[in-house]
């Protein structure tokens, strides 16, 4: 979770929103990501979809069952759904999506836990790992006249 939130640190130094994501599979971090929704003009480039994108490239496959996920925040539906589609096991989040949204994040506040429970999906969802942390980061972005989108 420390390199996820280092992560994000680099990628808010660099312009990009605070958010970080790593995957890692038998105890190898496979990718580190951060967001690039500013500098690709993307608004899908959140750090976990990079990481699932990448990890999915590195591999040569689009099947990411045994790995975790680790992201500063709570994924959002449409990362989850990804990462759900994708097979990734289990999901291990610092801050919660109703943090993200009181910094002026533009989020749908849905839980992961709600969602997985709605999609009746198999991926393990642990939340709140380092949240001060995290926060920390956004507070940071903040002070550095950070925008969300």
């Amino acid at each position: 979770m420390r390199m996820a939130v280092e992560k994000a640190r680099e990628g808010m130094l660099k312009g990009q929103t605070p958010f970080g994501a790593i995957i890692v599979k038998k105890g190898q971090v496979l990718v580190c990501e951060h967001n690039t929704v500013w500098k690709d003009c993307d608004i899908t480039a959140h750090a976990e979809l990079r990481a699932v994108r990448r990890a999915c490239r590195k591999l040569n496959t689009i099947d990411l069952t045994g790995a975790t996920l680790y992201s500063t925040c709570e994924p959002c539906p449409m990362c989850l759904g990804a990462i759900h589609w994708a097979g990734v096991s289990r999901v291990v989040f610092g801050c919660r999506i109703r943090d993200a949204k009181k910094m002026g994040f533009s989020e749908l506040t849905v839980s992961a836990a709600r969602l997985k429970s709605l999609g009746n999906s198999p991926v393990k969802v642990t939340g709140g790992v380092l949240r001060e942390e995290c926060i920390d980061v956004m507070k940071l972005w903040e002070k550095l006249g950070g925008r969300p989108y």
